[in-house]
């Protein structure tokens, strides 16, 4: 066996009910502060009034900061620091979806250590310790309660960068599927795939290691199984609950074991398109897998033994070639997303420079088989 590390730092609180939990759990911290970090949405829904009213009952102080968009940037991040140098915290919650966690994760950042987020894109820039953290989500997708990166888009030039730090890693992680239950079946699919693509593409990057690939394949077992059912049975809780647990799953894969090209393939079309994360990745996905079917044939070829069958696409609209691309593709289709770049208004001739950008993006250099600029626009062009 190679030599290797792994490193798993947050406490994982699962199950139905565990928000009533969150005062318990916030006070084991000794939080008396708490600078609970959301989305309009989330608040609009009632889950942010909840998890308030919760800490207030085990008497923490509390102040909610709600400037949270989609794709987090540096201005977010920034308002949301000057939010909190005015509430001082002790103690910070990100509850949300990957956007709420991540700004969480940035406001701590330059709170707790001064300067722009842009100073600690990159690992370990961190100097000083940062505040104690619990993540709260709400969606079964991005896996960011496991994991001490925070994604962060540069405000003016939509780069999307990854700001990691071992202080960043949530203390504890509470999921409870329970507050899954009232995403709309597109956020479902959208964030379903975004985690389906973590367990692939975790399993087969170059840093992957024993242990990762071991939580990666539980990660694609549930989320496979379970992913295909939860549009026609949208509120069992056991459905729920697996795909938020595989989803973190996948998240601490990804902290051991990084992305590869279907996220360097999806960031450029989120900054230069506005594309939802999770649709972007739905359409690039199939087409990474066939690129590296012959460097993971024997890995991806297990994976397929497993797959449920779903309604197959029109033979005319599938341009992939492998088992588990088509299964992908279909999967795709049966949530109602789109599966080609032309129907989300791609410009065809902006492939080159897309291209160009896909292959400055971080997870590029992690997948499993090397990939040039002019490769990933011949991906970007199978997609169109």
């Amino acid at each position: 066996m190679l030599a290797f590390e792994f490193h798993a730092r947050t406490r994982f609180v699962v199950g139905e009910g565990q928000l009533a939990r969150l005062g318990q759990l916030a006070s084991e911290l000794k939080a008396q502060r708490v600078l609970l970090v959301s989305d309009p949405g989330i608040i609009a829904i009632g889950h942010t009034s909840c998890a308030e009213q919760i800490l207030r009952q085990a008497g923490i102080e509390v102040s909610v900061f709600d400037g949270v968009r989609e794709n987090p940037t540096s201005d977010d991040v920034g308002l949301g620091c000057q939010f909190a140098h005015q509430f001082q915290p002790d103690c910070i919650i990100g509850l949300g979806g990957g956007s709420s966690m991540d700004c969480a994760k940035g406001i701590n950042f330059v709170y707790s250590n001064g300067g722009r987020i842009q100073d600690y894109w990159g690992v370990g820039k961190a100097s000083h310790p940062m505040l104690p953290m619990i993540a709260v989500p709400t969606t079964a997708g991005t896996g960011s309660e496991a994991q001490s990166f925070a994604l962060i888009s540069d405000a003016e030039t939509h780069i999307k960068m990854a700001c990691g730090d071992k202080k960043a890693a949530f203390q504890i992680a509470l999921l409870d599927p329970a507050l899954t239950l009232t995403q709309p079946a597109r956020v479902t699919a959208l964030t379903g795939i975004d985690a389906l693509s973590h367990a692939l593409e975790s399993l087969v990057t170059r840093p992957a290691n024993a242990i990762s690939r071991m939580l990666s394949r539980e990660a694609w077992r549930l989320l496979s199984m379970y992913l295909p059912r939860v549009i026609d049975e949208p509120h069992d809780l056991q459905i729920r609950g697996n795909l938020q647990w595989g989803a973190c799953l996948a998240g601490l894969a990804i902290e051991n074991s990084m992305l590869g090209a279907a996220h360097a393939l999806a960031n450029p079309l989120t900054a230069q398109y506005g594309i939802v994360h999770g649709q972007a990745i739905a359409v690039v996905l199939p087409h990474i897998v066939d690129a590296n079917w012959e460097t993971c044939r024997e890995v991806y070829t297990s994976l397929c033994s497993s797959l449920e069958c779903l309604p197959p696409l029109p033979s005319q609209s599938s341009t992939t070639q492998s088992p588990l691309a088509k299964w992908l593709q279909n999967l795709v289709s049966h949530f109602g997303l789109s599966t080609r770049l032309q129907d989300l208004q791609i410009d065809r001739s902006d492939l080159p420079n897309l291209a160009a950008s896909a292959a400055q993006q971080w997870t590029a250099q992690f997948n499993p088989r090397q990939l040039t600029a002019d490769d990933l626009e011949h991906l970007y062009a199978a997609a169109w």
